[in-house]
């Protein structure tokens, strides 16, 4: 009977396959700048309400995570960073991954729907469809440009938790959307600069494939260029302060700094890329940083 349940029992690693193809690292990133654009918002929801809206809009994040996997399930089999997924490894079948990111996102928009309003719900829809469908069924495989458009699918959550806290969109929530499309080009490509013969192999057009190294980190510092300019410009259209554009300027210039390493490195052996990691890792820090200033700011002048 003893030997009968062990073997009926569950593996231990059947919820790590299932967590993995959250893609739990991405879902915490849309997860915090969710929770920023709602504490920053100038109406509060109850925090039961509150704490509902931040979990479903991770479910639908983790939602969009695990129908990516399953999109590209056959190339993450070529790629060494991604063939021990549990989709291209065997662990989860192909049928069990899809019908759990379907279950996950339309329970996620349905309970943001019912705890906040329709408009949050359905930005929150939109974005797990952009993800999916746009980025990385379309998109992806198609264009050296994937990032640059596919970024939207981050950019979302900010605006979500805007919208699940006041029911609407303002001037403030689109400049925080517009922030995390400009990061992410300088974020994924300076990873994609020392992954790059694993996209050639899998026969994906990211640009250090399609272009090549030294056309992308000039454009990595040209979107850095940018993304440092357009952070400034929610404290000098006054709708953050002192302490938001402090930080803004600081992490800014830090920021900048890093990517003008990367675009004077003349690396060409990924592993020995050491520029391109350190602005991959600050990149993280300096959006963690800046999208914590806004609530913090906003507290500030409350």
């Amino acid at each position: 009977m003893g030997d009968v349940a062990a073997r009926s029992a569950p593996r231990a690693e059947d919820w790590r396959d299932y967590l993995t193809l959250l893609k739990p690292r991405v879902m915490s990133l849309a997860v915090f700048t969710a929770a920023c654009g709602l504490l920053t918002a100038p109406a509060q929801l109850h925090p039961a309400l509150a704490l509902a809206a931040v979990m479903a809009i991770a479910v639908g994040a983790g939602a969009a995570g695990a129908l990516n996997q399953w999109l590209e399930r056959d190339t993450d089999a070529l790629m060494h960073r991604t063939a021990r997924r549990p989709l291209p490894a065997g662990r989860l079948s192909p049928d069990g991954a899809l019908t759990f990111a379907v279950v996950l996102a339309v329970g996620a928009v349905t309970v943001l729907g019912l705890a906040t309003n329709p408009l949050a719900a359905g930005l929150l829809a939109l974005g797990i469809l952009f993800y999916a469908v746009v980025y990385s069924w379309w998109l992806k495989p198609r264009t050296p440009q994937n990032i640059v458009i596919g970024g939207a699918a981050g950019a979302f959550p900010p605006m979500i938790g805007w919208a699940a806290a006041t029911g609407e969109v303002t001037a403030l929530p689109c400049l925080m959307f517009l922030l995390v499309l400009l990061w992410t080009p300088p974020h994924f490509w300076s990873l994609a600069l020392f992954v790059a013969p694993d996209y050639a192999r899998a026969g994906i057009p990211m640009l250090p494939v399609t272009h090549g190294v030294a056309a992308t980190r000039r454009r990595i510092l040209a979107y850095s260029v940018a993304l440092v300019a357009t952070s400034v410009v929610p404290w000098a259209l006054g709708l953050a302060g002192a302490v938001y554009g402090v930080v803004a300027i600081l992490a800014g210039a830090v920021f900048l700094r890093r990517a003008v390493a990367v675009a004077r490195s003349r690396e060409i052996e990924p592993a020995a890329m050491t520029a391109e990691r350190r602005l991959f890792g600050a990149s993280i820090l300096y959006l963690f940083l800046l999208f914590a200033a806004f609530p913090l700011d906003a507290w500030g002048r409350a």
